[in-house]
């Protein structure tokens, strides 16, 4: 399968723990497109007191990035910007004033929890977000305990208008077997909207995504799967 999209990774070099000079960089898209990607929204980390480059260097490194991207395969990938933006209480403020970017210019943010994340605190952190006209998608959703054990709490936030993303790697057993059977829950329950690879590095945390798209195809069918892997992204991109 062609077409793909990456809609979490980290592929910008120097901004983040993601690729660490533009050669690893192009080593990570040219990975991608052996696995049939062709659009990719990639996502450096923003988090209070561990991430924290300036959005202007992430800007022009992400431009050098993307020069450099349209001879891959010949026709090259799509590439856009976006961020991983870890919790905080000001995200709503720091969204406003483009101080952290949304995703590829949209209205949709990837938001990331830390583990030890609760019910309560990502309620209302996807309410703040919500009424003020964002749209958060939950960054791997199955690393966080206290919300993964309970799908009807995810269909609650589901309903009221976020959307839930999970790691490639995850859906394919890497993570364990129980990650991989809740990835299948979340299929079967219609509460899975993106995947992505999350993806680091050319040799670690590898940015690989066909093995989940022909597990997907062949668990839940080719349509489901390119609605998750194809059409839901692509929403993203048109805004």
């Amino acid at each position: 399968m062609k077409g793909l999209f990456d809609m979490h990774c980290h592929i910008v070099p120097h901004v983040d723990d993601g690729a660490d000079n533009m050669e690893e960089a192009l080593k990570m898209l040219k990975i991608e497109y052996a696995e049939g990607v062709r659009h990719i929204i990639i996502t450096p980390h923003f988090r209070k007191g561990m991430f924290e480059t300036p959005l202007e260097k992430v800007q022009q490194q992400f431009e050098a990035l993307r020069a450099k991207a349209s001879d891959i395969g010949g026709d090259g990938i799509d590439l856009y910007l976006g961020c991983e933006f870890h919790v905080n209480g000001s995200m709503v403020e720091m969204l406003r004033s483009k101080q952290v970017l949304t995703m590829a210019g949209s209205r949709y943010v990837l938001v990331e929890f830390s583990g030890s994340s609760d019910q309560t605190q990502v309620r209302k952190t996807l309410y703040s977000l919500i009424s003020n006209g964002y749209k958060p998608i939950i960054a791997h959703i199955e690393r966080y305990p206290k919300v993964r054990g309970n799908l009807n709490f995810i269909e609650e936030m589901v309903e009221m208008g976020a959307r839930v993303q999970v790691n490639a790697e995850s859906i394919v057993g890497k993570e364990g077997f129980g990650t991989k059977r809740f990835c299948s829950k979340l299929m079967k329950e219609d509460l899975l909207h993106f995947v992505g690879t999350d993806g680091h590095g050319s040799s670690y945390r590898v940015p690989k995504l066909k093995d989940a798209y022909n597990r997907v195809a062949k668990k839940m069918g080719e349509d489901y799967a390119e609605q998750i892997f194809i059409h839901n992204p692509e929403r993203i991109i048109k805004k």
